[in-house]
């Protein structure tokens, strides 16, 4: 990618988003080719496409009769309806407190940020991922798909929060340029709305003067709704009796058979909506292969205590005792060893 459009991007990026995001690319160039910038970044993981998603590339990707923004959309749809996010990541997350009393969440480097063959063949056996692993392999399957087309006017990368708490793909070019996040972890992810049959709301358009991008994703979102119609149904409920209106959203959820993660965000969403906050604790799958902990979330209402279990998917009522005994309330304040995958 030309540095001018790079640097066009990266201003870009930096006059939407309020956080310091960093471009980082895939180290595929000569080292005397390589840009010089502090905003730059080289990826010292390789690039790749993982099989799934290029047995589904493989299906259109010489299809004229497809535009490349239906083809991004279709990679993007497989990522999301056949990959979880990886919540584990979260709970190796260390905690610390700066100067000035505010809380920090420091990235553990090797949760699928600093990889090997062996973490690559762990990954294998499952469809769990962070967001590290969805901007590499989902931006190499966008370069793929323009190599395929003999485009030179646009490009994808990753955008990395300076932090590392946050990667997603950029992609930029002539017409258009756009951050595309399908895990979100302020919302509710595309990961779990596209597997819940609800619009796609992760890509964020920067720029697109022509509407290229923004048409085929409003064609894309056609009759599908912004949430669930028999969670709608019970609004009502929700300003009157509101721990039987979570209780029956609970039961709803249960009908889409969603991943721990997924449904945690989802009802967290509404707690959320209803100004009730919730406390993330956790709790450890039963028989595991590897350390894999999951986040549940306990609240109060009304006076009584509630907890919502993402494994079992259920709510119910509890005590402070309770949780304490039967959840992990606060993992990162404690240090784990690397378990592989």
């Amino acid at each position: 990618m030309k540095e001018e459009t790079l640097e066009r991007f990266y201003n870009e990026v930096c006059n939407h988003y309020e956080e310091s995001y960093r471009i980082i690319l895939e180290n595929n160039v000569k080292e005397e080719d390589k840009i010089n910038k502090t905003w730059i970044e080289y990826d010292p993981v390789k690039w790749t496409i993982e099989p799934g998603i290029e047995n589904c590339m493989n299906t259109f990707i010489n299809n004229s009769s497809l535009s490349f923004e239906d083809k991004l959309l279709k990679i993007y749809e497989y990522i999301c309806l056949n990959y979880v996010y990886d919540d584990n990541v979260l709970f190796f997350f260390k905690k610390r407190v700066d100067e000035n009393g505010n809380k920090i969440y420091i990235p553990v480097d090797w949760y699928a940020r600093i990889i090997g063959d062996d973490w690559i063949q762990k990954r294998s056996t499952h469809n769990k991922r962070v967001c590290y692993e969805f901007a590499r392999f989902f931006a190499k399957a966008i370069n793929k798909i323009l190599d395929a087309e003999n485009r030179t006017d646009l490009e994808a990368c990753i955008l990395g929060l300076n932090d590392n708490t946050h990667y997603i793909v950029g992609l930029t070019g002539d017409n258009y340029s756009a951050s595309l996040d399908l895990d979100n972890f302020n919302r509710i992810k595309d990961l779990t709305r596209l597997k819940l049959g609800l619009k796609l709301q992760g890509i964020t358009i920067l720029r697109d003067d022509n509407k290229i991008l923004s048409n085929a994703i409003d064609k894309y979102n056609e009759n599908r709704p912004e949430d669930l119609a028999k969670v709608i149904e019970i609004d009502n409920l929700r300003k009157t009796d509101f721990v039987s209106y979570i209780t029956k959203v609970v039961s709803i959820l249960k009908e889409y058979k969603l991943d721990p993660q997924g449904f945690m965000e989802y009802i967290k969403q509404k707690l959320s909506d209803n100004e009730i906050d919730a406390d993330k604790v956790w709790r450890k799958i039963p028989n595991a292969k590897e350390k894999n902990y999951v986040r549940n979330l306990s609240f109060e209402y009304d006076g009584k205590k509630y907890i919502v279990d993402s494994i079992d998917q259920t709510i119910k009522e509890t005590t402070d005792e309770e949780i304490e005994k039967n959840y992990i309330t606060n993992p990162e304040e404690h240090e784990y060893t690397y378990y592989g995958g």
